[in-house]
């Protein structure tokens, strides 16, 4: 049985494209250490944030505002890239809602700007769906959540 010269390219091709789609993104891995954390607790905010060095780089203060935790593991996040998710623009909503922790900048006064690393948190617990954008099948960058 002879193997033609074009089919066995096809199959290199074919190959190639499910490893590349297999492989994770350069974000994932930095969206898993900011956004998914199935053990976060309201009162795990500020020192999770301090942990995983969660900062707002190119700002006067290195204090993010506002960090959201997802608590599920990371397989059912990344789902919603695929079927567990419906695209929304460049972006992809959950189907279904997940249990959250939004952790906010906590300031004093008004005109106090805490600075990194003394910034402190204070976190509230909900149920929303995730926004998130994707590359290749991967979730990078978490945009929002709606309040279901």
């Amino acid at each position: 049985m002879e193997i033609h010269q074009s089919a066995v390219i096809l199959l290199l091709v074919l190959c190639v494209s499910f490893s590349a789609h297999a492989q994770p993104q350069p974000g994932y891995n930095n969206f898993l250490k900011q956004h998914v954390f199935g053990a976060m607790t309201v009162q795990k905010c500020d020192g999770e944030i301090h942990a995983r060095e969660i900062v707002r780089p190119l700002t006067t203060n290195g204090c993010k505002e506002k960090n959201t935790f997802i608590l599920a593991n990371k397989k059912d996040v990344k789902a919603v890239c695929d079927k567990a998710g419906t695209p929304q623009g460049d972006k992809r909503i959950s189907n279904k809602p997940f249990p959250v922790v939004i952790c906010k900048l906590q300031k004093k006064k008004k005109e106090d700007r805490p600075t990194h690393p003394h910034c402190e948190y204070r976190g509230t617990r909900s149920t929303r769906k995730i926004v998130v954008r994707c590359e290749d099948g991967w979730p990078v960058h978490y945009a929002e959540d709606v309040v279901v």
